[in-house]
């Protein structure tokens, strides 16, 4: 199918941050723009904004002054919807409102042409329901720009129930023309980054309400240890709380208020308290004239690293780990004693044992225990969490510290819950994109492709699974599950039939 042709008008209604990136981004791609806004005067100043712009490019050398002349000349803001009944596409960009945009849709289904597509913007409505008082609703579909949209390369194409598939095709292949980086997807809850994405904060506000630890200790864990390049409080407060935490509701919402997609009353309150994060001056950090957080990870002091260790057994996905303290000069004996395929241990010279994260507690071991949390690449991580039973003796975990901090890491030592902060993170990433997958709301190369553009995860949760193994995911919301029945963590049937799947291909 091929894109909409560069002469074609594209019309834009909606002259804010996110109209305006919209339709720079088709002005740069050679279209003749029209920008309407219901209200008086805003698209007039939505089209000087959009020159402003266009300079600021050109003196950065992102753009030739001739281009940019161009563009101007074919920018044009429109009085009334009527002027734009040439267009070959219109995106709205308005309120999040299902009775506004129907209003829009269905007045502009009397202008324009038969064959002029029709997008909404919406990144939380249905696009099924914005479509659902037209007379011709296969021509209609999402077009879900990520903010600023000059900038970010990922559009979400969003059919709905009634979409015509060349009509999605041909929205694919002009978002493509555009230097975008398009995928597909089907009408349901968030789509795929804001459905997918969900446990990033969730997990991440878990851990604070139960005070295992804080915000900025929790940050720098999914940051300097899980790869992620901002953590889920910095990046709510620059997304704002407020918009975040309506997201989340509506997402709960949609799915009729699964647990596993509960919202958060910590969250919440910080919402009602008006600290909404950088635009507000406070949310989870408090903001001046510097934007980065006020706030310092919790790092525990240095610490003498033991003489050797033992490591009994395989380490799965920390089998980095012996080498690299090999490496420290650290004495490493190795004992084959757990069983092939499960988890191993490394255990000091008191007998105490360092347990990768498995979604249990360390208390629930009998014994003493120390969990350590999962990492992107142990090699590169600059920082890992651990969490003690409350029968770990003090100088066992000073020396778990001091292991650490000889293979380089900042070590914080957090509460003992469940899953720690990276690996319960990451195992619910896992399972909600292969439930995705599995329930076709988009192809698995379009679900990574959308997790790593949309919202910068170093790895896509697809491939992140295929490296860490179904059966890791699998038993780490299986103790979870156990931990907190209450359906949250209940893995999915996707999850448990590709472990199954992996287990026969390996037996």
């Amino acid at each position: 199918m091929t894109a909409i042709e560069s002469g074609r008008v594209v019309a834009v209604v909606g002259t804010g941050t996110m109209g305006q990136g919209i339709a720079q981004v088709a002005l740069v791609a050679g279209h003749p723009v029209r920008l309407y806004d219901a209200v008086p005067g805003r698209a007039e100043q939505a089209a000087t904004t959009l020159a402003g712009r266009l300079d600021r490019l050109v003196e950065k050398g992102r753009l030739d002054a001739v281009t940019r002349d161009a563009a101007r000349t074919r920018l044009h803001p429109a009085q009334d919807l009527a002027e734009l009944a040439d267009a070959a596409l219109v995106v709205e960009a308005v309120l999040e409102e299902l009775a506004v945009k129907r209003d829009l849709f269905a007045a502009l289904e009397d202008i324009v042409a038969d064959d002029c597509l029709l997008a909404t913007n919406t990144s939380s409505l249905s696009v099924t329901a914005v479509a659902g008082a037209l007379r011709h609703p296969g021509r209609f579909m999402g077009l879900h720009f990520f903010n600023p949209a000059p900038l970010l390369p990922l559009v979400e194409v969003v059919s709905g129930f009634a979409t015509d598939e060349k009509a999605a095709e041909r929205a694919h292949a002009t978002a493509l023309a555009w230097g975008k980086k398009p995928v597909r997807c089907a009408d349901t809850p968030g789509f795929i980054v804001n459905r997918v994405a969900r446990p990033f904060y969730a997990e991440a506000l878990r851990v604070y309400e139960e005070r295992a630890a804080d915000p900025a200790t929790i940050d720098a864990v999914l940051r300097e240890c899980g790869g992620f390049r901002m953590g889920p409080f910095e990046l709510t407060d620059l997304i704002g709380q407020d918009v975040n935490e309506a997201v989340t509701r509506s997402v709960w919402e949609s799915f009729f208020q699964d647990p596993k997609f509960t919202p958060s009353l910590a969250q919440r309150r910080l919402v009602e308290s008006g600290r909404l994060g950088r635009k507000s001056g406070r949310g989870w950090y408090a903001y001046g004239e510097d934007p980065t957080p006020q706030a310092a990870a919790h790092t525990a002091g240095p610490e003498k690293a033991p003489a050797s260790v033992v490591v009994r057994g395989e380490l799965l996905a920390a089998d980095a780990l012996p080498g690299l303290i090999e490496e420290a000069r650290i004495g490493v004996t190795r004992m084959e004693d757990a069983a092939p395929g499960y988890p191993g241990w490394i255990e000091l010279s008191d007998g105490t044992r360092l347990f990768l994260a498995d979604g249990s507690a360390a208390d629930d071991a009998g014994m003493p225990v120390i969990h350590f949390d999962l990492a992107l690449d142990y090699r590169e991580a600059t920082r890992i969490a651990l969490a003690p039973a409350a029968r770990v003796p003090e100088a066992a975990l000073k020396e778990a510290v001091g292991l650490f901090q000889a293979l380089g890491k900042d070590v914080s030592v957090i509460g003992d819950i469940p899953g720690l902060i990276v690996a319960r993170t990451v195992a619910m990433l896992v399972d909600f994109a292969l439930d995705a997958a599995a329930r076709r709301v988009a192809a698995p190369e379009d679900i990574d492709l959308a997790m790593r553009l949309g919202v910068n995860y170093p790895r896509g949760p697809l491939d992140w699974g295929d490296r860490l193994g179904a059966r890791w995911a699998l038993d780490t919301l299986e103790a979870l599950h156990e931990e907190y029945p209450t359906g949250r963590y209940a893995p999915s049937q996707a999850l448990r039939r590709l472990a199954a799947a992996q287990e026969d291909d390996a037996s």
